[in-house]
């Protein structure tokens, strides 16, 4: 208990922080209604977070990104967009993109699927 509260105290990252003030709550024997209570978080977030200890130690309490989010995109991926909103922008046909359209280009240059 007293090494998890260790850690929460050392982490900047506030969520993870939290993650760590629930382990330290769960190992000094709280169990995880209780740990809600406390930590005024959801017993499903609670629940997740210990499960994720117990299987994967403390790299289970990392963040992560949420199922079906496509990574964001690197620069150069933001600049080759940016010059094709810009581009059709100014065509003579241009102008009118619809979420179709952007989900296509990602597709089809970056192998990204986006809904």
């Amino acid at each position: 208990m007293h090494e998890h509260r260790c850690l929460a105290r050392l982490e900047k990252n506030v969520q993870k922080r939290i993650r760590l003030l629930a382990l330290a709550h769960f190992c000094g024997g709280h169990n995880r209604s209780e740990i809600t209570n406390i930590l005024k978080v959801s017993r499903t977030s609670v629940n997740k977070w210990v499960s994720d200890f117990l299987e994967q130690g403390l790299v289970g309490l990392e963040h992560k990104t949420p199922p079906g989010r496509s990574p964001a995109l690197s620069a150069a991926q933001s600049r080759q967009l940016s010059t094709f909103i810009e581009e059709l922008s100014l065509s003579e046909t241009g102008g009118r993109l619809s979420g179709h359209d952007i989900n296509e280009y990602f597709f089809k240059h970056f192998g990204i699927v986006r809904i």
